[in-house]
């Protein structure tokens, strides 16, 4: 049987099965039920899991020692969800995937738009969750993490970075810098400027967009993608208060200008 989950700084890993865990999940929620069972379902397909039932120790310990991705419940006691995420994203780019009451539409967009990267209304399917969480650590994959990456053939084969005037984006590894600098960005960020940066000059729709960041069963408004726009140019302008190279068109969407 599962080890309960606990409150304390460092509750305890539920003990894995034979399988290997390459992964690691950590789950956010008061309900001890949904631990329990959400963890025993992603041993099942090989993933280490870690549980919190408390905010507050749960920021700490995901800032301490990151897991690969994190599956945060919006109502929570003491710290909510949505205060945890932004805690997060003050100092993180883990990704986060939160989990939201099936009427709170209010929460999905505020979340989306903090930066979490999808979300999830409950009551929700293990399988759906597993599903998302594959999806997220695939599109935020990084390079060095790998073995395969010392095999010669394997590097050859990835793609070259992307080169804009003074940005470069390694999509390989998942690395942004700008003048030489780094900037970190969550997987949604990275997926939009991205998108962006492929075709400079090319105005992108808010809809063209939301396809390129997101699975096509993520449903987001405008509003999300201009809150994750804002945020990008305020991470550029922390590196370069000069970044003017993402240009708003009224009415039309978003392009990326640089020479």
């Amino acid at each position: 049987m599962p080890t309960a989950p606990s409150d304390t700084a460092s509750p305890p890993d539920i003990p894995a099965p034979a399988k290997r865990a390459n992964r690691t999940i950590a789950l956010v929620d008061d309900d001890r039920n949904i631990l329990t069972t959400v963890s025993i379902a992603l041993q099942t397909e090989g993933f280490a899991t870690r549980l919190y039932t408390d905010g507050d120790v749960a920021l700490k310990a995901l800032l301490d020692n990151p897991p690969d991705l994190a599956v945060c419940d919006i109502k929570m006691p003491r710290m909510d969800g949505l205060e945890l995420l932004r805690r997060l994203r003050e100092a993180s780019d883990l990704p986060i995937i939160f989990l939201t009451s099936k009427d709170d539409e209010a929460d999905e967009a505020l979340g989306l738009a903090m930066g979490a990267d999808d979300y999830i209304a409950k009551p929700f399917s293990q399988r759906l969750l597993i599903a998302r969480i594959r999806a997220i650590l695939r599109r935020s994959d990084i390079v060095q993490r790998d073995p395969a990456m010392t095999d010669p053939a394997v590097a050859e084969a990835l793609p070259e970075p992307v080169r804009r005037g003074r940005l470069v984006i390694d999509p390989a590894r998942h690395v942004v810098t700008w003048m030489d600098k780094l900037v970190s960005l969550t997987v949604t960020e990275f997926l939009i400027l991205e998108a962006l940066a492929v075709r400079p000059g090319v105005v992108r729709t808010r809809d063209q967009l939301m396809n390129a960041a997101y699975d096509d069963d993520v449903f987001v408004d405008d509003r999300t993608i201009d809150s994750h726009i804002k945020r990008l140019r305020r991470k550029f302008r922390a590196v370069d208060p000069q970044f003017s190279a993402i240009e708003t068109l009224y009415g039309a969407g978003y392009s990326y200008t640089d020479e």
